[in-house]
């Protein structure tokens, strides 16, 4: 379809079928799934099977998320010049599904341009398609460089009732719905691909409530579900009434077929006989931790992951994401003492596994890092001993680690936070070495808060209690602990959520009531560690503001530090 005034009718021919629905009644499945980037023929295949299993439990129109066909984001594989006859040739092979409205995510190419759009497929034919029209381009999002903008709005009309199709960022832009209002819509119907952040659910509501209430019109909204490299897609797909109250919800992190039937005579859903339990911020984080990591592990093809577990917290916590995403026999966990390593660190680290039921071993690294320091003794000329000595000893665990990544099909998880990663308080080629950072946008204040929450869910703690309450060390050097060298970690995450994740200056920092000597020794330490940042590997973003894709910055620059 390219004109507004485009309502095609598509008038179902099998309507006696449907048993279980009446003729007053659209029914709809909401089709929150996980679509794999780049794996266009087994994403239509999935699109088939969800498709004939909407149509054997009544539904009337199934809804797949945005650019499903292709999975989201694509990237550069949008500039790939098969992308057009591949993608053709996947919705061809849905042209034999009959008697239910198939509203499908794909990329359109024509001598146009590029677009991300929506088909209306039903019987055999592509009735019409729609193209996003607000292409977001801040933070993970980067539509612009490989979208061309849509024109027009789409309608089309459905056993009585008026369609109005929009996706993703067109639905957070007031004029669109008001549009769509104006020119007949009975429903709005949204496919999008949002991706998990703290608190991301309840803007969604906060927004469809008030897009229902202005405009007087029912919403559905289909959003993708599971992880794709630094993203999660948390689901969560709703049917909200024309008032704004939501008649339906899919749970969080979960492939779900969800049904919603519309009453076409009131243009009110029927109403969800339970709703998913609502979920705490540490469950959500929790469970976003968990999925990024099951699916980049099981879709990047690796056998298991290998852990160096250092009776330290934020070991802890990953081994604990770990075994819940992957399951106990693919993690495998390693303990690399050194002589500054405490007795208790092995204790808790080997209760911890035996807890979790972890394969584990002891890799004493004595002889590894004295067999590089003596290589090194003629070079270094006998230089006193600085952090360069303790960075061996990280090094050497490095090696060790990725070493049995190479021998065993291991992806290695490295066990940096956000807190560590911001100021640079890590070693590259070190404990940075690995292929996968859980950790790596959580701050260490929120690793306590999932560390506790984690053992709250069971009767037996998963974590040792005193890996929770001794303070952290790097266990670098005799008796080191990380606030020699770091403010507490109250204050250095609430600088730090300040300048990372809400952009704020020096002086609006110290407005905030932080000391002014130590905002400006932070903001130095951040400033300075973004060539390491540059090659640490990728992690799960949870928040706002994650180091990545999202926050990009010039390694080599001279901004001043209090401007």
């Amino acid at each position: 379809m390219s004109k507004d005034t485009d309502t095609p009718n598509l008038t179902p021919s099998n309507e006696d079928s449907k048993t279980t629905m009446t003729q007053d009644t659209v029914t709809f499945a909401l089709a929150q799934s996980h679509f794999l980037v780049g794996d266009i023929t087994t994403n239509a295949e999935k699109m088939r099977t969800l498709a004939l299993q909407a149509r054997k439990q009544g539904a009337d129109v199934i809804i797949f998320p945005e650019l499903a066909l292709l999975g989201y984001p694509p990237q550069d594989l949008l500039l790939r010049p098969s992308l057009s006859g591949r993608i053709k040739s996947a919705l061809s092979t849905l042209s034999d599904i009959e008697d239910i409205v198939m509203i499908v995510g794909y990329p359109h190419v024509d001598h146009h341009g590029t677009f991300n759009s929506a088909a209306i497929l039903h019987n055999g034919h592509q009735k019409g398609f729609y193209h996003k029209q607000f292409l977001p381009n801040y933070g993970v999002f980067d539509e612009r460089r490989y979208f061309d903008k849509g024109r027009n709005q789409v309608l089309f009309d459905y056993k009585g009732i008026t369609i109005g199709l929009l996706i993703c960022e067109d639905l957070w832009e007031k004029n669109l719905t008001a549009e769509l209002k104006q020119q007949g819509a009975d429903l709005i119907v949204s496919l999008n691909a949002s991706p998990f952040e703290l608190k991301k659910q309840d803007a969604r509501k906060t927004m469809l409530a008030k897009r229902s209430r202005e405009h007087k019109l029912p919403i559905i909204y289909v959003n993708a579900v599971g992880g794709q490299d630094d993203l999660v897609f948390d689901g969560g797909s709703m049917a909200v009434q024309a008032d704004g109250t939501i008649a339906h919800e899919a749970p969080r992190f979960m492939n779900q077929l969800m049904l919603a039937s519309l009453n076409v005579n009131t243009l009110k859903f029927n109403t969800q006989v339970k709703a998913p339990l609502s979920l705490s911020r540490e469950s959500e984080m929790y469970q976003a931790l968990v999925v990024g990591l099951r699916d980049y592990v099981n879709n990047s093809g690796f056998t298991g992951v290998i852990i160096g577990l250092s009776g330290g917290i934020d070991s802890a916590l990953t081994l604990c994401i770990a075994v819940d995403a992957l399951g106990a026999d693919k993690v495998y966990a390693v303990m690399m003492p050194y002589e500054y390593t405490s007795k208790i660190s092995l204790e808790d680290a080997q209760a911890q596994a035996r807890r979790l039921n972890v394969s584990y071993t002891v890799c004493p690294i004595f002889d590894a890092v004295e067999g590089i320091r003596h290589t090194l003794a003629p070079l270094f000329n006998k230089s006193p001993a600085d952090t360069t000595e303790e960075n061996i000893q990280a090094r050497a665990r490095g090696v060790i680690l990725m070493a049995l990544s190479n021998k065993f099909g291991h992806l290695v998880i490295t066990t940096g936070n956000k807190s560590e990663l911001a100021v640079g308080y890590s070693t590259l080629y070190g404990d940075m070495a690995g292929g996968f950072d859980v950790l790596k946008d959580v701050y260490k204040t929120q690793v306590y808060d999932l560390a506790s929450y984690r053992n709250r869910l069971e009767d037996t703690p998963v974590i040792p209690e005193r890996v929770i309450t001794r303070p952290p060390s790097a266990e670098l050097r005799p008796d080191q602990k990380d606030q020699d060298s770091l403010p507490d970690y109250e204050v250095l995450d609430g600088i730090l959520k300040l300048y990372v994740d809400e952009d704020m200056g020096y002086q609006d920092i110290i407005d905030k009531g932080f000391d002014a000597e130590v905002i400006a020794k932070i903001i130095t330490m951040v400033d300075n560690s973004e060539y390491k940042r540059s090659q640490a590997p990728i992690g799960t973003k949870i928040s706002h503001k994650a180091f990545g894709r999202e926050r990009r910055y010039p390694l080599v620059n001279k901004w001043s530090v209090k401007g």
